[in-house]
């Protein structure tokens, strides 16, 4: 089952470009462009970076599809 996310309006919130948070997560820009897209779930760990990296919690990322 495919989760929502809010990555996208969470990244912008923080002023911050795909680029940016892709080089704080250690990913490419092509990930989190296809993870805002939802054509693919991170892995835990990458969703835990991406909760630090946009000061929010893992929980908060994501809503149940």
């Amino acid at each position: 089952m495919r989760m929502e996310n809010r990555i996208r309006e969470l990244r912008k919130q923080a002023g911050l470009s795909q680029e940016e948070l892709a080089k704080s997560c250690g990913v490419s820009r092509q990930t989190i462009n296809a993870i805002e897209n939802q054509k693919y779930d991170p892995t835990l760990a990458l969703a835990f970076r991406l909760a630090k990296a946009l000061g929010s919690r893992v929980d908060e990322l994501f809503l149940p599809g």
